[in-house]
């Protein structure tokens, strides 16, 4: 059986039960009044599923990528970018993504987000301006190094975003533990994961850099890592604002 398949097969079944618990969270006046420890429990469920969906998702793409399928359209990236970071959010620190959703303003919702230690800097060049890619794949690109950012950060992370010469610059950054130089490489490798015993206290990364690295590389651009032990880490994604035929 085809990797695909199964993982096309799985999300259904995954589907069923975000939607499931989603219904007990919001329509409590129809199926009856949660507890608090109920209401936490669902929510950690909720969660988890959702981190499911997003590594089903992340696999598909991968997929996709490795198979030449993609679908290049204009989009502006800075409300892609906006949409990856709520969704990340979702995953990530869920009561923050819940309180995000009360804020209609941009300007307010940023606002409330760098209140939380979570900056995104847009250089003015880039406000109103569009290009030419596979936006799903970018937005799996960029969250993919958001919740890799938010799972190591301390007090903040950051997401800085330019335009050089018609090629865009997504820079995340965090205050976390850092990685040592000699484990750089090892990060984007699929399925590997620095050991806490090692001399880099950062552990976790598994599919997701190595995928937001294969989907950077089939879209023409690139992920590069910039940190030291205990300085932090940039994971910074280089894109061309137009495909390349």
């Amino acid at each position: 059986i085809e990797i695909p398949f199964l993982i096309h097969e799985l999300k259904d079944p995954i589907s069923i039960i975000e939607t499931g618990v989603r219904t007990l969270l919001e329509k409590q006046e129809k199926f009856g009044s949660l507890t608090p420890k109920q209401t936490n429990t669902l929510k950690r469920a909720l969660r988890n599923t959702q981190k499911a969906r997003a590594m089903l998702s992340n696999l598909l793409e991968i997929g996709r990528s490795e198979a030449g399928c993609l679908v290049c359209d204009q989009f502006a990236p800075v409300p892609a970018t906006f949409k990856a970071l709520r969704e990340a959010l979702e995953i990530m620190m869920g009561a923050l993504a819940d309180e995000l959703k009360e804020y209609d303003n941009e300007d307010d919702a940023l606002k409330l987000l760098s209140e939380h230690g979570v900056l995104l800097v847009v250089a003015p060049s880039l406000a109103n301006s569009q290009i030419d890619q596979d936006e799903v794949k970018y937005r799996q690109i960029v969250g993919n190094l958001i919740k890799n950012a938010m799972h190591h950060r301390n007090r903040w992370m950051e997401v800085r975003m330019e335009l050089n010469d018609e090629t865009l610059v997504v820079a995340v950054s965090d205050d976390g533990p850092g990685i040592d130089p000699e484990h750089h490489e090892m990060v984007f490798k699929r399925y590997a994961q620095v050991d806490t015993c090692s001399i880099a206290p950062r552990k976790g990364h598994g599919l997701g850099l190595a995928g937001a690295q294969i989907l950077a590389r089939s879209l023409g651009g690139d992920v590069e890592l910039e940190s030291e032990k205990g300085k932090g880490a940039t994971f910074r994604l280089t894109l061309p604002a137009k495909y390349p035929q």
